[in-house]
């Protein structure tokens, strides 16, 4: 193994990384080599001086981010090793198929590449890195993925500008590591379903991949209901509900543009569809405006209102209020989708808001699903913080 700068830990701070655990904390540090730079890759010792890991230094609180518990040189071969272990799982649960070329396959912690996630809309591949060690290896990473995907993938793009530690050394630009030209037209397939995306400039990686599990049960429940789509982004849960045969859908999001590529992914599978209409507007303003019972299905699918711990008592605040909002106006025998993205509000603490909710506003209420996030998105066992995505599926009477 290839000899890296090493990092020391205080006494009895070694019992995490023993569980499998793969961050260190900056306080947890005993002493490191003085020539450590962010972005290096790094042997972890316990006090004692028995190996625990290699990862990626970076300063700030979480301060290695371990990606092999076994002594490993994190070259091109590594990183194969792992694309490859995280592909056939994909192909292993029927992800990869003709009529689904969407698809999240490497998810952070999840697939032990903590730091790292890559989407695939087709033939292109988005790599996002959220920690400087993980740019540093973006070369390595995409020689990994044109050799495992073997020829499916022929354009890889590089999206970290805002992902990135702020406060990063480095000056990331976004762009393309294979192929890629100024007309690349993409159509993402997501169970037999077309959707633009703005993989360039939208948020994350162009589409919210994590919910297409939860819009398959939508759809279900779409038949014959009015639909209300709030925070819609791209349209995924119009799509879907105009599939399973909703009598009507609206599409609502702050963002004009947002709204416009909506628009444009239901004409894509349904063409002018008297069925569907949409509206830029505050949520928050346009569920106060509906008259009461206009609604028999509402999604309430908001970005996430808390990215940091201190953030926390708003968020739920928030999450109070809109979902408040929902029930007063849902019609009887309603159902409503809610959802938080939230990594650091806990599902107890989210299932709590939506039933301070639902006890001001009075109405009998069901939780008939309890939902996640899909498995292209795993957790890793011994990473709880990785489950990020809770819904709640309610009927109000």
């Amino acid at each position: 193994m290839e000899h890296y700068k090493s990092i020391k830990l205080k006494p009895k701070k070694e019992e995490s990384l023993k569980r499998f655990h793969p961050w260190v904390f900056s306080g947890a540090i005993a002493s490191l080599d003085d020539t450590i730079v962010e972005g290096d890759v790094v042997e972890v010792y316990a006090h004692d001086g028995t190996f625990l890991g290699v990862g990626h230094y970076q300063i700030g609180t979480i301060a290695v981010r371990i990606l092999s518990f076994e002594e490993r040189n994190l070259d091109t071969d590594f990183f194969t090793d792992r694309l490859q272990e995280a592909y056939q799982m994909r192909q292993s649960i029927g992800l990869v198929r003709n009529d689904n070329n969407t698809f999240r396959l490497v998810h952070g912690e999840g697939d032990m590449l903590t730091g790292l996630i890559i989407d695939i809309y087709g033939d292109l591949a988005i790599v996002q890195a959220h920690s400087i060690g993980m740019h540093m290896s973006k070369l390595m990473i995409a020689t990994a993925l044109e050799r495992v995907l073997n020829g499916s993938v022929h354009h890889i793009f590089y999206k970290s500008e805002g992902t990135l530690p702020f406060k990063a050394p480095i000056n990331p630009e976004d762009g393309f590591l294979l192929g890629g030209s100024p007309d690349l037209d993409l159509v993402a397939i997501e169970n037999n379903l077309k959707f633009q995306i703005d993989w360039e400039k939208g948020q994350k990686t162009g589409f919210f991949i994590d919910q297409r599990e939860n819009r398959s049960l939508l759809e279900k429940y779409s038949r014959n209901r009015s639909v209300l789509n709030m925070f819609c982004y791209t349209g995924g849960f119009s799509v879907y509900a105009l599939r399973g045969g909703a009598k009507s859908v609206v599409g609502v999001d702050s963002s004009a543009k947002a709204v416009m590529l909506a628009d444009e992914n239901v004409k894509l599978n349904f063409g002018e569809d008297e069925r569907y209409s949409s509206s830029s507007d505050d949520a928050f303003k346009f569920l106060k405006d509906i008259p009461n019972s206009a609604y028999d299905l509402i999604v309430l699918d908001p970005p996430a209102f808390a990215k940091h711990r201190g953030a926390v008592r708003n968020a739920l605040q928030g999450y109070k209020k809109l979902n408040l909002a929902a029930f007063e106006k849902v019609s009887k025998g309603g159902i409503i989708f809610t959802f938080s993205c939230s990594q650091v509000i806990s599902r107890e603490q989210f299932r709590l808001a939506v039933f301070s909710a639902a006890a001001i506003s009075g109405r009998k209420v069901k939780i008939l699903h309890q939902l996640s996030q899909p498995a292209d998105h795993p957790i890793n066992i011994y990473h709880p913080e990785g489950e990020y995505l809770k819904g709640l599926v309610l009927q109000v009477s």
